[in-house]
């Protein structure tokens, strides 16, 4: 590890404070730890900020914004461009952080973790070369202008990508930015602050600020001076977020839970489709908000989708992230691992068929927050692993006679993230995708676009993140008339 890691570990000023107003900041709330999640051991504490802390991390982002906004869009991307040559520089550093702050597997935060979380700068920074901040309509020209300053709150499950996601368009945008991490996963976080600072951002323009959802958070979404806030979280953080963010009447956009359907239509190649299904749940150990966690399947090929996702899940290595041959490390934090026992065991209790996994932490691992691969099938829609978020490594297949019941057993849930469809049939898999009620389908999964908006229907949410929709989202609409 390097010395800024070391300094982070030791309890030295990065990792003991605040970063506002282009410095580090010390804090005096309380100390949270830091626990690695393969070993429930305290690797380290990270400062807890207050109110008063939020209140000066905003006055800081407030004076910055007028002259960052006035910027041309060349210098903010040239700004991007040096944030992302330094994560990716210190790409190993990112790693390993986030395998010891959430339990990545170190071969998927080298791989996924970090490399897609750099790719939201790069699309921010190549969006700038022609957004069309202002254009013409006969007379009038339309200005897109930077909504103002931005109240960030990011989660513990993709702790830099999740960052990268939102602090890139705003930066694109003008905006200035306070951003709260994930209190149990701050280390990534600390280390991105310190690469903004050393890509030499403008004093303000950036501020982070450690604590609780109920205090940080909290403060942050109440804020008369804070224009918008962006979350990505669970569903009652939302809610919360939303609430004290109404007085002010701020822009508040939100990427919350998920239930997402992965539809094999009759036609689709099992043999192919039923690993990567299974693949595609369990990325991440589960704790996707997108995660394809409904395999919804042709009742008649039950059997043979039962065979091909147990042997799949059977396969998966789950053990210590720090080997390069471990797929899935832990679960992230002990609220988590509880949660996906408490509905394994909801599985159990309501009838449906356990293929594999199960309660308890697979053999050989007695300490740690591992789970074992677990799968479900014959599940009802009715049945709580069927409607409820679990974000573990729990699959639920859910049969079905018909494609419109197919489409039905999709859309039969609160959540609109995220969803599935595979089929050799173009037009059929197309036409399903349309009808199924979510932010977001991917047919014969395809490769992860950074451009592709990404949101949701129902309670997943609202607004859009990735490329030029996330962009916009940071930006409010002027009409000039006469202007031409």
């Amino acid at each position: 590890m390097t010395a800024l890691f070391d300094n982070i570990m030791a309890g030295g000023p990065i990792g003991n404070g605040a970063y506002i107003g282009g410095q580090w900041v010390p804090l005096q709330g309380t100390m949270l730890p830091i626990v690695n999640p393969a070993t429930e051991e305290v690797i380290g504490e990270i400062a807890s900020g207050s109110s008063a802390d939020v209140g000066r991390a905003i006055a800081a982002a407030r004076a910055a914004f007028p002259a960052f906004s006035a910027l041309p869009a060349s210098e903010r991307a040239a700004y991007l461009d040096r944030i992302r040559a330094l994560v990716l520089e210190r790409s190993e550093e990112f790693a390993q952080a986030i395998s010891r702050e959430m339990g990545a597997a170190i071969s998927y935060a080298r791989n996924a973790q970090v490399p897609l979380a750099a790719e939201h700068l790069r699309v921010a920074r190549d969006l700038l070369a022609d957004y069309p901040f202002l254009s013409m309509k006969g007379t009038t020209a339309i200005a897109r202008e930077a909504i103002g300053v931005c109240g960030l709150i990011t989660p513990w499950n993709w702790p830099l990508y999740q960052i990268t996601a939102k602090v890139a368009p705003a930066i694109a945008a003008g905006c200035a930015i306070v951003l709260k991490p994930s209190e149990l996963a701050p280390l990534s976080a600390l280390l991105f602050a310190q690469a903004v600072h050393d890509a030499g951002l403008p004093a303000g323009v950036f501020n982070l600020v450690n604590g609780t959802g109920p205090e940080v958070g909290e403060a942050m979404a109440s804020h008369p001076d804070v224009d918008m806030v962006s979350i990505t979280g669970s569903n009652r953080a939302g809610i919360l977020v939303a609430q004290a963010a109404a007085p002010t009447i701020k822009r508040v956009t939100q990427e919350l839970g998920g239930k997402s359907p992965n539809v094999l239509l009759p036609d689709a190649d099992l043999a192919k489709a039923v690993p990567l299904g299974v693949m595609a749940a369990f990325r991440n150990v589960g704790q996707s908000c997108s995660a394809p966690t409904r395999m919804v399947v042709p009742r008649a090929h039950l059997a043979e989708v039962e065979r091909l996702a147990a042997e799949t899940a059977q396969s998966i290595l789950v053990g210590d992230p720090r080997e390069e041959k471990t797929m899935l490390g832990p679960l992230a934090n002990r609220a988590q691992f509880d949660r996906v026992q408490e509905m394994i065991g909801a599985g159990i209790a309501e009838g449906a068929k356990l293929l594999c996994g199960g309660p308890g932490r697979p053999n050989g691992l007695e300490h740690g927050f591992f789970a074992r691969p677990t799968i479900f099938s014959d599940v009802a829609t009715s049945m709580r692993i069927a409607q409820e978020e679990i974000f573990g490594p729990v699959l639920c297949i859910l049969p079905y006679d018909s494609v419109d019941e197919a489409v039905a057993i999709a859309n039969d849930t609160l959540y609109g993230l995220g969803g599935h469809v595979q089929g050799r049939d173009v037009e059929l898999a197309r036409s399903v995708a349309r009808r199924i009620r979510t932010g977001q389908v991917h047919i014969n999964h395809p490769a992860w676009d950074p451009d592709a908006p990404f949101g949701g229907y129902k309670r997943s949410g609202n607004g859009r993140e990735y490329g030029e929709h996330g962009l916009g989202e940071f930006l409010e609409i002027k009409s000039i008339l006469g202007y031409g």
